[in-house]
């Protein structure tokens, strides 16, 4: 938490250093976007994950922080939808977006009072790009410019 003149600025800094750091990429080079939009993950592809606990440890961990960092909550429900199945392209995506997380460093929610509050809403449905089951829905709710669901 950090405060100024223009409100307070609520983020995830540190526990995304500690995050890189317990996944071992503290000196990991940036990339340029949280998702490859040509890879599909598939719950067949590829061989067998055989280190699922560090799997596990890390999507359970991007999933806590998706509660400051909404941007990331799609990506996170992807990689944790093959919670049962889970192959090398599935650590792949996750350790993509650690990489992609370490040039966020400094994003948060900032929180300022301004004498009225403006409230805004987004939907998207993208029905046919989900493999699964058809039904891949998003939307956002900002609080002013903050973006709270």
């Amino acid at each position: 938490m950090a405060r100024s003149k223009k409100g307070i600025l609520l983020s995830q800094r540190k526990y995304i250093i500690d995050l890189l750091s317990d996944a071992g990429m503290l000196g990991c080079r940036i990339i340029g976007s949280l998702m490859d939009v040509n890879t599909k993950l598939l719950a067949d592809q590829r061989k067998l994950l055989e280190n699922v606990r560090r799997y596990k440890r890390l999507v359970g961990k991007l999933n806590y922080l998706t509660v400051i960092r909404s941007d990331i909550t799609f990506a996170v429900s992807v990689v944790s939808q093959f919670l049962s199945a889970l192959r090398t392209t599935h650590l792949e995506a996750v350790m993509r977006f650690l990489r992609d997380l370490k040039k966020t460093l400094r994003r948060g929610f900032l929180y300022s009072d301004h004498g009225h509050i403006q409230v805004a809403s987004f939907l998207n449905a993208n029905l046919a790009r989900c493999l699964f089951d058809r039904s891949v829905i998003g939307y956002c709710i900002f609080l002013e410019r903050n973006l709270v669901s």
